[in-house]
């Protein structure tokens, strides 16, 4: 719909907005944006475009949206739209909230391989964290899925697995149980997580916790059709190991998941050590992300990727730890609709055919009973 609309009071409060003029909305469930042509006053600069977006009930979602941009736009200036205000609309009814930032015009998504992954790579290695600690200062959504973000860890490691065990905890919450996919699930809390993440900080090793968007896909990047540079929007910022980033780019469903994006991010930011361990970490990785996809995505194919890339972890990390799970699934499969495993049921069966032996035992012994009656009657008669 296009044409001049009425904002809420608190838009007009937080932004000092001198006119408005809906250019699209999209309605996404219970959540939805509204992007406009607006006059906007931002820190005494007149600015020409605008974005509102609401939803209900999402604070969460707007405050941590204005937090990340904020937070990368700080880094980066221009590589990601400035946010100017967030806050609670005035409306009655259902609380709403609002977030208002610069515009901007997207051009080629995902942005030309090179250049952006040129930029994302200065961009991680510019950002500082408060304390050179792993974390953020509030929570940031992925979609509608609160991240575990408001916390700060000095151990990445531990700071991961915080944050795997919150997006399995929230997707047990949407789908029946899975005996293999839970037991795969805490193998790899348990013996993935400590084998691929501790070397990192160990052994005179160390890596910087670097701002990251937290959620780069081929939807929230683009080129600035203005500038021809590439920028990020949408942001569920924290601060992480660089390479979390990249973990996002392995699904098949992202035009990022193109090799040229990871090999030429890894051209200006090299993998960290130990190198070898760089696929096995990306994998581990993209779990954050395909765990969160399919508790925001019910019926999708999701949860099968994810037990496929949960065994496979397994595999390289903790196989003898697999095997003997599939061991103890393969000896409950072999009992049947009674409960009876094949060792019980050869057991039974030894047990009927020894029955049936003493059957056929007691079976002749009768009829030689009544044999030797016959010869005895036959000899008498013939005596008389």
């Amino acid at each position: 719909m296009e044409g001049n609309i009425e904002l809420d009071q608190a838009v007009l409060d937080g932004t000092k907005i001198i006119s408005s003029t809906c250019l699209w909305y999209v309605g996404m469930g219970s959540s939805s944006k509204t992007s406009l042509q607006a006059s906007v006053r931002g820190d005494g600069e007149l600015l020409p475009k605008g974005l509102v977006t609401k939803g209900d009930s999402d604070r969460e979602m707007s405050e941590g949206q204005y937090e990340s941009d904020k937070a990368i736009n700080a880094v980066s200036p221009f590589s990601c739209p400035k946010p100017y205000a967030w806050g609670q609309l005035k409306a009655p009814g259902t609380p709403n909230f609002f977030l208002l930032s610069e515009f901007r015009e997207i051009g080629q998504q995902p942005p030309e391989p090179v250049r952006f992954s040129q930029w994302l790579a200065e961009f991680h290695k510019s950002s500082e964290s408060p304390a050179s600690k792993f974390g953020f200062h509030t929570t940031t959504c992925h979609g509608k899925a609160q991240q575990l973000t408001n916390l700060w860890e000095d151990s990445w490691a531990v700071l991961y697995r915080k944050q795997l065990v919150h997006v399995f905890a929230m997707d047990k919450k949407k789908h029946p149980v899975w005996p293999e996919y839970e037991y795969c699930a805490q193998l790899v809390l348990d013996h993935s997580i400590p084998k691929l993440l501790n070397p990192l900080q160990s052994d005179s090793r160390s890596i910087k916790p670097c701002l990251v968007h937290g959620n780069i896909w081929d939807e929230n990047t683009a080129t600035d059709m203005e500038t021809g540079e590439p920028f990020v929007f949408d942001g569920s910022a924290f601060y992480a190991h660089n390479e979390y980033e990249l973990g996002n780019w392995r699904t098949p469903r992202h035009r990022l998941s193109s090799k040229t994006y990871i090999r030429s991010y890894k051209r200006f930011f090299p993998a960290s050590e130990p190198e070898d361990d760089w696929d096995s970490r990306n994998l581990l990785y993209s779990l954050r992300f395909n765990v969160t996809a399919a508790t925001l995505i019910l019926g999708s194919n999701n949860r099968d990727k994810v037990l496929e890339d949960l065994r496979e972890l397994c595999k390289r990390t903790c196989p003898d730890e697999l095997e003997s799970f599939k061991s103890r699934v393969a000896a409950s499969d072999e009992k049947d609709g009674d409960g009876k495993s094949e060792e019980e049921e050869e057991e039974e069966e030894e047990e009927e055919e020894e029955e049936e032996e003493e059957e056929e035992m007691e079976e002749e012994e009768e009829e030689e009973e009544e044999e030797e009656e016959k010869d005895e009657d036959t000899l008498a008669g013939s005596n008389t």
